[in-house]
């Protein structure tokens, strides 16, 4: 059996790994690379085989590093059965398609501003070919084995991390592989904790917090405290936000902090339709997260929705204190960017950043202290407040990747530190190695083992 690293090794973006076992290629998760220049180019590069001979993807959960690379992999012959969970479906069609815009978009603003090196920008894909992913999703259900061969099976476990999402127990060549997707955190506000493994002979785990144990700060206070300092300055607080669980964290928060009568008179906005399509994604499915559905109705009405880009433009330039939610969560696109522009540059300004940011992206220049930041081509000065709240992340940190390993009823032969910049995964091997007595490997992106 080959199993071939393609992408999310050595990086936390463009999350593939490829497996070939009797004529049958199955590829775990399809994701698109973000953050640095060098990172982003590969998108525009062939797979190492032909799309058309992958008989099968097993999508852990749709985030875009994770499901991404989708429409490229159609487009360019794929015909085989693409297998995810309910939630992971919806949440991976909303992304797809709000990925094909944005890229749409961005083509034509370079375009316009003739700030590409190429004679015509052209999106990565469009939106017409981000829906011809849709009829290839096959939905599983939860600890459910399917049969994709004859000695071939899956099974999908909850892994927390964000709606539907799911590591994968696979039984192949009488071995059994075990890919852990991204890994939630034992004690996440919305999500419940992952189910952990009980047998492996290989596993395939994220490390994109190898490093780190997430800090212990009481999120709701500080978001409380940036919050009312903002306001009193008479300033607008911008909170980038993936579109998908962190939105709805960040909205329940608020809602506490509303109830608790511990915010001012300022308005909260939701301006991200694809964060607001989520909401809907999670009210039809509360079996897989803690909120029951007169929640989730009592927690939006406090917000303001925006969808038409209309009441963005006239939302930027209100002068009013507010607070702005709006994707994307590493200000590598979407809304949030024209926000920036305006906002960027006002010491009144907060700019909170409550996730995970990749090498290369906006969000990780301001946490770096960059003094100007590049938007469509222009730069802008930094003089608004940057702030971070950690405590929000959906990633399990250190310790909650290690305590997912420790039900294994016998050690795997080998783990496999995938998703996370090379310095996290080699922290994460040390400690694996010290308190289980595990060895681990950390492959290079485009490594092939036979195991």
């Amino acid at each position: 059996m080959k199993i071939k690293f393609i992408g999310g090794a050595g990086t936390v973006t463009g999350s593939k790994t490829l497996i070939e076992s009797n004529g049958i290629r199955i590829l775990i998760d399809c994701g698109l690379f973000q953050g640095i220049k060098p990172l982003r180019e590969l998108n525009w590069e062939p797979l190492p085989v032909l799309p058309s001979t992958i008989d099968f993807v097993l999508l852990t959960h749709g985030h875009l590093d994770h499901c991404g690379w989708l429409p490229r992999l159609v487009n360019q012959g794929f015909s085989g059965k693409i297998f995810c969970t309910s939630p992971t479906a919806a949440i991976s069609k909303l992304i797809l398609l709000d990925s094909a815009k944005i890229q749409e978009e961005e083509a034509e603003k370079a375009n316009e501003g003739k700030y590409s090196k190429h004679d015509l920008a052209e999106p990565l894909y469009d939106v017409s070919q981000a829906e011809k992913v849709f009829p290839h999703f096959r939905i599983i259900k939860e600890n459910e084995e399917i049969n994709l061969d004859a000695e071939i099976s899956a099974v999908f476990k909850n892994a927390g991390h964000i709606i539907g999402a799911c590591s994968i127990e696979l039984k192949i060549e009488n071995k059994i592989l075990v890919f852990s997707g991204d890994i939630g955190r034992d004690n996440d506000v919305l999500m419940y904790p992952p189910t952990k493994p009980k047998k492996a002979d290989y596993v395939f785990l994220e490390s994109t917090y190898g490093n780190r144990v997430h800090p212990t700060e009481d999120t709701k206070l500080l978001l409380e405290m940036f919050i009312n300092n903002t306001y009193h300055n008479h300033g607008t607080v911008l909170i980038p936000s993936f579109a998908v669980e962190r939105v709805q964290t960040l909205m329940f928060l608020l809602w506490q902090l509303k109830k608790e009568q511990k915010l001012p008179d300022i308005q909260l906005i939701i301006d991200t339709p694809m964060g607001i399509n989520v909401l809907d994604v999670f009210q039809k499915n509360t079996s897989w997260h803690k909120l029951n559905a007169h929640e989730c109705e009592e927690m939006c009405k406090i917000f303001t929705f925006i969808s038409d880009y209309k009441e963005t433009i006239d939302t930027i330039y209100n002068p009013k204190p507010k607070v702005v939610i709006a994707a994307s969560g590493m200000i590598t696109g979407g809304r949030i960017l024209s926000y920036m522009e305006e906002y960027i540059r006002k010491p009144e300004t907060s700019v909170i950043i409550v996730g995970y940011q990749a090498e290369g992206t906006r969000g990780r220049k301001l946490l770096e202290g960059a003094n100007e930041i590049k938007i469509y081509g222009k730069y802008y000065s930094v003089n608004a407040k940057i702030l971070e709240v950690e405590g929000l992340s959906a990633h399990g940190d250190q310790n909650d990747l290690i305590n997912w390993l420790s039900d294994l009823e016998t050690k795997p032969q080998k783990v496999f530190l995938v998703h996370g910049e090379n310095q996290p995964a080699d922290e994460l091997r040390i400690k694996i190695k010290e308190k289980l007595g595990i060895e681990c490997s950390i492959p290079l992106m485009g490594q092939e083992i036979e195991i």
